[in-house]
């Protein structure tokens, strides 16, 4: 998760919690989330994805996006790294407003750039030498990459739906594979959207006016993410057994027009947001010292409420998929066909008299 982005200004020298490396959150927090998502559904809940090799399988998927990071290649960082985030500050500073910006996201890209060409003041230059993956002039895509994954996931479960009725043991199989690979992949950005480092421009340390004094350290999402886990020894993994049963979101059609899974998207990211400046008042007030022993209570609750919200929220993304995923009309079709030109290939030929 420790993905590292332009700052508005420079920052200062790293604190000391900077530790070597960031393992947890990256994958043991992120696995949390998506065993939280699991416990959270209901019985009727297709029960394949329960299965321990599928149920594995979705824990392990869960930190997939953040494997694809380690690929060199330019193109694919350049895709990837944006899905992780929203610097929710950016949309100000371009003259648009979170609540109004299109949920497609190739028009948001316009949108964005119009206005970012119209407040050039707002933006310090960008430095090329920083910027070979082209990432640093976007805000981040995090509400979008949620709302597309659903829109997969729904599409998935369409297919299932036709293909236990209709389909042959292989292409059920292959079918329910996909979902427990989409299902474990998205998992990974609700985890990322439930730190409030990923929503905001002081996502490594605070930039700009600091009238409170808050870290500047670029380590502080490290530590976050990894380092204040690890020192305290916190175990993730019995948060599942808080979960609470998963709810349905609402799909119905918006005044705005705007997709209603967008909406839902965007709007966990504002809640997660207003956690961005308590996160760092608990560093001011010494909460997440290395050296706390024990650690400070207040400070492992925030944690553990960011891994069980993530999983909340993923648990109501995968329910809400299933339960409105409509039977996928072309599919069938195509199966009826099928089975028709089968059977007909098979009946015998009549005899002539």
């Amino acid at each position: 998760m420790n993905l590292l982005r332009p700052f508005v200004v420079a920052v200062g020298l790293a604190g000391p919690w900077i530790v070597p490396s960031a393992v947890a959150w990256d994958y043991e927090g992120h696995r949390a989330v998506n065993q939280v998502a699991l416990a959270s559904l209901p019985a009727d809940f297709p029960a394949f994805v329960r299965e321990p090799a599928a149920a594995e399988r979705i824990a392990w998927l869960s930190s997939e996006a953040d494997r694809w990071r380690s690929a060199p290649d330019l193109p694919a960082r350049h895709c990837n790294a944006p899905d992780h985030y929203l610097d929710i500050e950016y949309l100000a500073m371009a003259g648009l407003d979170a609540a109004t910006v299109s949920s497609f996201r190739y028009e948001f890209v316009v949108q964005y750039a119009q206005g970012r060409a119209a407040h050039p003041q707002n933006f310090a230059p960008i430095d090329p030498a920083q910027n070979s993956d082209r990432t640093r002039e976007w805000p981040g895509f995090l509400p979008w990459t949620i709302a597309e994954y659903f829109g997969k996931l729904r599409g998935n479960f369409a297919r299932l739906k036709v293909l236990e009725e209709m389909g042959t043991s292989d292409e059920i199989a292959q079918a329910r594979a996909s979902i427990v690979e989409m299902m474990g992949i998205m998992g990974h950005f609700l985890g990322d959207a439930a730190q409030p480092l990923h929503t905001t421009i002081h996502h490594n340390g605070w930039v700009g006016p600091n009238t409170n004094n808050y870290t500047t350290g670029r380590g502080f999402h490290s530590w976050i993410d990894s380092g204040f886990i690890n020192r305290a020894k916190l175990d993730l993994a019995p948060l599942a057994a808080q979960a609470r049963p998963a709810a349905l979101l609402s799909l119905d059609a918006r005044p705005d027009g705007r997709d209603p899974m967008f909406a839902h998207a965007m709007a966990f990211l504002q809640g997660q947001h207003r956690l961005v400046e308590p996160l760092y008042q608990l560093e001011a007030a010494g909460k997440l010292k290395a050296e706390n022993n024990p650690p400070d209570a207040e400070a492992v609750d925030f944690i553990r409420q960011r891994v069980l919200t993530a999983g909340q929220m993923l648990g109501n993304l995968w329910l809400t998929a299933w339960r409105s995923a409509a039977p996928d009309g072309f599919l069938r079709g195509q199966l009826i066909r099928q089975k028709a030109a089968a059977e007909g290939a098979a009946a015998p030929a009549r005899q002539t008299p």
